[in-house]
């Protein structure tokens, strides 16, 4: 089992989707605690870990919180409809298995009689296997959490399983914590809360740390698969994608530049991101106070939003070593 597999295994195994985030940050909090000073959590969730320094104060930003599902309604025979917690599509959870915070699992499926290109997620229910309301009340509550109960793997150099999105960016940071050189840069390294429903961690602690340049690290989605319908210059295996833009952010030119010069000094791979559809928590940064000089580092991910996405792990390993060159020696 490779390092980069185990550390996901650890992190995409805890129970965290937005605003109940507290499982993977006991996590991560857990794995960074020899590589910084001091950490804090702020109101909102996000768990804030310092490399203390008296120099230009540096954030780097991976969303812990995960999209989910929350039970809304539970019928007499004691089936559960529910509404999304982050953006779902239908596509990716008919007879899926899910997971509730105190283990109870259950499965997606729908209203067989409504024909399946008519379905919308009002149509979707998860059935836990109880016989009536009462029973299905004494497992579930309206109001539980519930997140994706999919099997991971790792295999030609390739992991795949839930919440690479973003717990994969969470692996980046740690393993950049573990190779960061000396640095006079006061460094903070943020993994934060309730990304998937608005960007609302990385707001509240960028505005508390008020940095002088903030990096994200997400993932990104990819232009490799047959028949892509809207060209990606990003293919999986190529290398950490450095954003240009999406859809929220235009990215800092000279933090672009600073990334791509840390990259070439260390003889990466790299490639340019930019992303029609979505964002990360990089707006949320660049917005901050008065503003503040933002990019972000991605990890190119098929699949996203769905039980199995699919990553590369020499791309995980790049975009760390490329992190922590970047705010060790560029910046």
């Amino acid at each position: 089992m490779s390092k980069i597999f185990d550390l996901y295994q650890k992190v995409g195994g805890a129970f965290g989707p937005s605003g109940r985030e507290q499982g993977v940050r006991e996590t991560i909090a857990a794995l960074a605690a020899d590589y910084v000073d001091d950490m804090t959590t702020d109101a909102l969730g996000s768990l804030i870990c310092r490399k203390k320094g008296g120099g230009k104060k540096i954030l780097l930003a991976a969303h812990m919180d995960t999209i989910g599902v929350v039970a809304t309604y539970i019928d007499d025979n004691g089936f559960l409809r529910f509404s999304p917690v982050g953006g779902l599509f239908k596509g990716d959870l008919i007879n899926i298995q899910v997971r509730f915070a105190n283990g109870t699992r259950g499965v997606i499926s729908y209203e067989e009689k409504t024909p399946f290109k008519e379905l919308t997620l009002d149509n979707l229910f998860i059935d836990i296997g109880a016989k009536d309301r009462a029973e299905a009340e004494r497992q579930v509550q309206v109001g539980d959490f519930a997140v994706f109960a999919a099997p991971s793997f790792s295999q030609n150099g390739v992991l795949c399983g839930p919440y690479l999105d973003n717990r994969i960016g969470c692996v980046t940071l740690l393993l950049a914590m573990e190779q960061l050189a000396e640095t006079d840069n006061d460094l903070y390294f943020v993994f934060t809360s309730q990304e998937e429903v608005g960007l609302r961690g990385a707001g509240a602690a960028a505005f508390a740390v008020e940095p002088d340049l903030a990096l994200a690290v997400d993932v990104t989605d990819t232009g490799d698969l047959p028949e892509r319908k809207s060209p990606m210059a990003v293919s999986l295996g190529g290398g950490p994608a450095i954003k240009v833009m999406d859809r929220s952010v235009i990215c800092a030119p000279q933090v672009v530049a600073g990334l791509t010069q840390a990259g070439e000094a260390l003889g990466l791979p790299l490639q340019r991101e930019i992303l029609q559809f979505g964002g990360t928590d990089t707006a949320a940064l660049q917005k901050t106070r008065t503003g503040v000089l933002s990019g972000a580092v991605s990890i190119p991910t098929r699949y996203i939003h769905s039980p199995s996405e699919m990553c590369a792990e020499s791309d995980v390993a790049a975009a760390a070593a490329l992190l922590a060159h970047a705010v060790c020696h560029t910046f």
